[in-house]
C-alpha cells in the first residue's frame, strides 16, 4: 500500500509548482478539480522521516455513537464508519486550577473493521467555523480512504461547544451584534449603546461561569491537547488543526515537542498580533473571500448576482440599510444580518452556491433562506458565544467608543463590505477582562517538522498570517493554496496529496510551493 500511496502523491504533486499558478474563477471553490497533469516534479531535498504513528490504548471509554451521526454525517459508497464518543474531565481553566473541573467531547471515528488499536489522528476545529467534534465525522466522509486504512480519526470539542455548550450571552445582545450597520458612521451614541450590550454578555456569562469564564481560549484547548493525548493512550500524537485550532495545536507542539508526531496546521492565524491589527487582517481577509465568492458566482451563466456581484450585493446591503424586508414568518432581514451571513458563509466554499442563491432570493424580496442561515450562530448550543469568548480571551487590548469609532470611519472606506462591522465588532471585548498570556517555549530542535498550510483567500486571515506562523515554527514547511475558506485540506487534490504526504507516507513535501486548486 506504501509504494502504491507514494506513487499517487508524486503523480499528483506534479501538477503543483513553486511559483504563481493561473487559474479559473470558480476554481477556488476546490471541488470536483480533475487531478492535475504530470510533469517534473520539483526538486527536493532528502525526504525527512517524520515520527512513526503509534498504536492508541485509550484510557477513557468510547460508547458507540454510530447511529446517532448516521444520518447527519452519510459517509461516501466507499467506506463503512464507526463512531464512538466519550467525554474527557478537564480543569475548567488550566491556568486557576481551584475554579473545578468542566468536560469536553471527543469523538472517534474510522473505519468499521479498523483495529481497535488503530493510531489516532487528532481533529482540532476553529472556534468561529467547526469548533466541535463532528468536525472529526464529516472529515471522515471527505479524506482519502488511505487516510482511514492508516489513523482513526478523534475530533475533540473546543470548550464552549458539545457537551461543554457555552450559552450565556442574552439573546437582544447577540442580535445587536449581528444586526452591526454596515455602513455606520460611527457615531459615540451608537457605539455605546453597542458597548452597553457587550456589558450585558459579560454580566450574564459571568453569572453562569464565573471567573471559569476566562477558561475559553486557544490556550485551553492546547493544554486539552495534551490530557486528549494522554487518555488516547501515545506517547506521540499525529494531528491536524484548523484555524485557531491550528494554533492551538502549534502551542500545545512548541510546550510538549517531545509528545508531536506527524502534524498539519491548516490555516493558522497570526496568534501575535493584537487589536486592531488582528480585526483589521480580517476585514481585508473577507473583502478577498468576497472577491473570491464573488468571481466564482460570476463565472457561472445562472449566477443569481449578475455578472457584478460585488455590485449587487453593496447595493442590496445599502437598500436593507433604508428598509430591511419582512419574511413570511415574520423576521426582518437587516443589513447587518447580511452581512453577518456573508461573514460566515465565506467560510465554507462549498457552500457558496446557496449562498447565492439565498442573497438572490433575497434580493428578489424572498429573504428566509438567508435568515435562516444565521440560525446556527445565535440559537442555543450555537457559535456566537464560544467564538466571542475565545476571541476576547485571544486578546489583550480593549478599544474605546471614540477609538472604535475613528477606525469605523476608515475601514468602512478601506473595506467597503465588511470594514465597519468588522471595527465596531472590537466593542464585542470592551468589557471582557484581561489576563497576561503565558509564554509559549520555543521548542528548539526536538519539535518533528510541521507542515504549515495558507489559503489565499481566508476569510478568517489573509494568507501572510500562515506564512508568518510558518517562518516561526522551527522546521516547518509551507504551502500555499490559492484557494478560499477556512482550512484548506481536504478541498483539492494538490492539498489532498501534500497532507497524505506527510500524515500517511510520513515525508514531507517541497518548501514553499504553491497549490492551484
Amino acid at each position: 500500500m506504501a509504494a502504491g500511496l507514494l506513487l499517487a502523491v508524486a503523480t499528483l504533486l506534479a501538477g503543483c509548482t513553486v511559483g504563481p499558478s493561473q487559474r479559473p474563477p470558480v476554481a477556488v471553490r476546490g471541488e470536483h478539480m480533475p487531478v492535475p497533469p504530470a510533469s517534473a516534479p520539483p526538486t527536493a531535498a532528502a525526504p525527512v522521516p517524520l515520527p512513526v504513528p503509534q498504536p492508541g490504548f485509550p484510557t477513557i471509554e468510547f460508547r458507540d455513537c454510530t447511529g446517532t451521526l448516521a444520518t447527519a454525517v452519510p459517509a461516501p459508497a466507499d467506506r463503512v464508519l464507526r463512531v464512538g464518543c466519550a467525554l474527557l474531565t478537564v480543569e475548567a481553566d488550566p491556568a486557576q486550577p481551584g475554579l473545578g473541573r468542566t468536560r469536553i467531547g471527543l469523538l472517534r471515528v474510522g473505519l468499521a473493521d479498523a483495529p481497535a488499536d488503530r493510531p489516532p489522528l487528532l481533529v482540532v476545529g476553529d472556534s468561529a467555523t467547526r469548533p466541535s467534534a463532528t468536525g472529526a465525522a464529516i472529515l471522515a466522509g471527505q479524506v482519502p480512504v488511505e487516510l482511514l486504512q492508516r489513523y482513526t480519526l478523534v475530533g475533540i470539542d473546543r470548550r464552549g461547544a458539545g457537551i461543554d455548550d457555552l450559552d450565556c450571552g442574552p439573546a437582544v445582545a447577540r442580535s445587536a451584534f449581528v444586526n452591526i450597520d454596515p455602513g455606520g458612521d460611527g457615531t459615540l451614541t451608537s457605539l455605546n449603546a453597542l458597548l452597553e450590550q457587550a456589558r450585558q454578555v459579560v454580566q450574564d456569562c459571568y453569572l453562569v461561569h464565573a471567573g471559569a469564564l476566562s477558561g475559553y481560549r486557544t490556550a485551553s484547548t492546547a493544554w486539552d491537547i495534551e490530557q486528549a493525548r494522554a487518555a488516547l493512550g501515545v506517547t506521540q500524537m499525529s494531528a491536524i488543526g484548523v484555524g485557531d485550532g491550528a494554533t492551538a495545536l502549534s502551542i500545545w507542539a512548541r510546550t510538549h515537542p517531545a509528545a508531536a508526531g506527524r502534524l498539519v496546521l491548516d490555516g493558522p492565524p497570526n496568534a501575535a498580533l493584537d487589536e486592531p491589527d488582528a480585526a483589521e487582517a480580517r476585514a481585508a481577509a473577507a473583502e478577498s473571500a468576497f472577491d473570491a465568492f464573488a468571481a466564482a458566482c460570476a463565472a457561472e451563466p445562472t449566477c443569481p448576482l449578475g455578472a457584478d456581484p460585488r455590485a449587487a450585493v453593496s447595493a442590496f446591503v445599502g437598500r436593507l440599510r433604508a428598509q430591511p424586508i419582512t419574511a413570511t414568518d415574520g423576521r426582518r432581514l437587516t443589513a447587518g444580518m447580511t452581512v453577518t451571513a456573508l461573514l460566515t458563509g465565506l467560510s465554507e466554499p462549498a457552500g457558496w452556491p446557496d449562498l447565492a442563491a439565498a442573497l438572490g432570493q433575497a434580493q428578489n424580496g424572498v429573504p428566509d433562506a438567508l435568515i435562516s442561515r444565521l440560525v446556527p450562530l445565535v440559537t442555543r448550543g450555537g457559535e456566537f458565544d464560544i467564538a466571542l469568548a475565545t476571541d476576547c480571551n485571544d486578546v489583550q487590548r480593549r478599544m474605546t467608543p471614540a477609538e472604535v469609532g475613528d477606525l469605523t470611519r476608515r475601514w468602512r472606506t478601506a473595506y467597503p463590505l465588511f470594514g465597519a462591522t468588522m471595527a465596531q465588532r472590537l466593542l464585542t471585548c470592551g468589557p471582557w477582562p484581561t489576563a497576561s498570556p503565558a509564554p509559549v517555549p520555543d521548542p528548539g530542535t526536538q519539535l518533528p517538522p510541521v507542515l504549515v498550510i495558507g489559503t489565499a483567500h481566508d476569510p478568517r486571515g489573509p494568507l501572510e498570517n500562515s506564512r508568518r506562523v510558518a517562518s516561526e515554527t522551527p522546521g516547518a514547511l509551507f504551502l500555499s493554496w490559492q484557494g478560499g475558506g477556512t482550512g484548506a485540506y481536504p478541498r483539492t487534490p494538490c492539498v489532498v496529496a501534500a497532507v497524505d504526504t506527510v500524515l500517511v507516507a510520513g515525508t514531507l513535501p517541497v518548501d514553499g510551493t504553491l497549490r492551484p486548486p
